[in-house]
């Protein structure tokens, strides 16, 4: 039977995966209630976490919803895409590396 032997690279140097912030953007026409909506159901927030965010959207063209890795920072913007065509609205996430 072969004896084989694994040599471990004790150099090897491990990064945390890169970041992305996913924010909100404002429009004139998507109702603050579906804003709400959508902060409680796609990014998991309490309805006052969300009203200050949704607040924060109206007054400042966008707002920070979560921060997460790319993989799940990009569902959850192809979430919120979803959730605003099904609903008529054209409520936009945008994904930014960190």
């Amino acid at each position: 039977m072969a004896d084989y032997q694994h040599e471990l690279d004790d150099e090897l140097e491990l990064e945390e995966p890169k970041k992305y912030i996913v924010y909100l953007l404002n429009d004139d026409f998507s109702t603050m209630d579906f804003v709400i909506e959508v902060l409680v159901r796609v990014f998991r927030k309490s309805i006052d976490e969300a009203e200050k965010i949704m607040l924060d959207i109206h007054n400042n063209g966008k707002a920070i919803c979560g921060v997460y890795t790319q993989e799940i920072a990009l569902t959850k913007v192809a979430q919120v895409s979803t959730m605003a065509r099904k609903a008529g609205f054209p409520l936009k996430a945008i994904a930014q590396e960190e």
